[in-house]
């Protein structure tokens, strides 16, 4: 049986599709046909050589969501459900070592040393495998860590909570004061930020701001929870910044989460934090440039805390799959675009030009053998 994939070959240049056999499983592998696989902004800079761990040629993604066709031996989810053939699961992105200082000392494998992640760098040599979500299959290591969903949910729906939801979740978790009653400033409005949004609301903040240029960006947001919306085209930084103590009495926020991860947004949001309040930087998943921070005047003197949020770990992937779960009609219209296999090229395109706020891979159900081996 083979299995169609769209492979990066060559930086900067269009995907192609071949076809590559699918080999037999190895004791604990999960062989999975993909129903949906989310376009990543990552998946942009990956296409454009910028992520140092991409070794060409490579069938890109890392958010997928599809049904088991095939495993090798009992499995169990991260959950300890029985795993069955015919399952609609996700999974974990990033798969740890779970023997390094991180994952054994720190407990932090989200910081793990040898962190792998599906359509990244999970194979790390220059054959192809099925490790990549741009692909109508894709095989699971024995390693990973397993959710099954409810088989009736549109996984399209679902898969942007494997990256952006997981993250965000991540970054939450590690927010540890309560949000009930408090003002939270989220900068960027693309998935990152709506589910900066959700997990506000969620969690009881009475004021959430957004700032964002995007007029449909900003509306959804608003649909998820925000309470002002800031449009940086009608608004100079001064004016956001007066605007922002209007609304908080001077103070600022308890909370501003970064989720834009573009050059000069830290400069701004840290004077917009309130005194003793954080700063939580997740969206810069790639670098962007250094920027310029008076520590004594906008940190020290005012007990800020700066964190920064690196990918997540399972817990994170499971609360943001309850989110959505919990806000389905809300998440789908978080996906702008759908898209063929065959057309990753138009997916990619519509991602790196901000055309879209959430492109995703379809893929038509077929005549799937359903089988398990021993």
């Amino acid at each position: 049986m083979k299995s169609r994939v769209m492979v990066l070959e060559k930086f900067n240049k269009p995907l192609v599709l071949k076809e590559i056999e699918i080999p037999k499983l190895d004791k604990g592998q999960v062989l999975v046909k993909l129903e949906a696989s989310g376009v990543c902004g990552s998946d942009v800079h990956m296409w454009k050589g910028e992520d140092p761990r991409i070794i060409l040629p490579i069938i890109l993604g890392h958010e997928g969501g599809g049904k088991v066709v095939e495993m090798k031996g009992k499995k169990f989810t991260a959950y300890s459900h029985e795993l069955n053939i015919g399952d609609t699961i996700l999974w974990n992105r990033g798969i740890t070592c779970g023997r390094c200082y991180a994952c054994t000392i720190l407990k932090e494998p989200s910081l793990c040393q040898y962190r792998k992640t599906y359509g990244i760098n999970i194979s790390n040599s220059p054959k192809l495998h099925l490790d990549g979500c741009y692909s109508e299959y894709i095989i699971l290591d024995r390693k990973t860590d397993i959710f099954k969903v409810n088989n009736s949910i549109d996984t399209a729906i679902l898969v942007s909570a494997s990256c952006s939801g997981a993250t965000m979740a991540h970054g939450y978790d590690m927010f540890d004061k309560s949000l009930i009653g408090e003002t939270i400033i989220v900068q960027g409005a693309g998935p990152l930020g709506v589910y900066a949004v959700a997990f506000a609301k969620n969690l009881g903040a009475s004021n959430i701001i957004v700032i964002e240029r995007s007029k449909p960006r900003l509306d959804l947001c608003k649909e998820f929870g925000a309470t002002q919306l800031l449009n940086i085209d009608e608004l100079s930084k001064s004016e956001r910044k007066d605007r922002i103590m209007d609304i908080t009495n001077g103070r600022g926020a308890a909370l501003v989460v970064e989720a834009a991860g573009v050059k000069g947004v830290a400069e701004e949001g840290i004077k917009l934090v309130r005194k003793g309040g954080t700063y939580l930087s997740v969206g810069y998943a790639q670098p962007t440039g250094k920027e310029e921070i008076d520590f004594y005047a906008d940190i020290v003197s005012r007990n800020l805390r700066i964190q920064g949020v690196w990918v997540s770990d399972t817990r994170h992937t499971m609360q943001a799959i309850n989110l959505v779960m919990n806000n389905i009609g809300k998440f789908e219209k978080l996906i702008t675009h759908r898209f063929s296999l065959e057309n990753a090229n138009k997916a990619i395109s519509v991602m790196n030009k901000k055309e879209a706020l959430k492109a995703v891979l379809t893929f038509k159900n077929n005549n799937t053998n359903l089988t398990s081996s021993n």
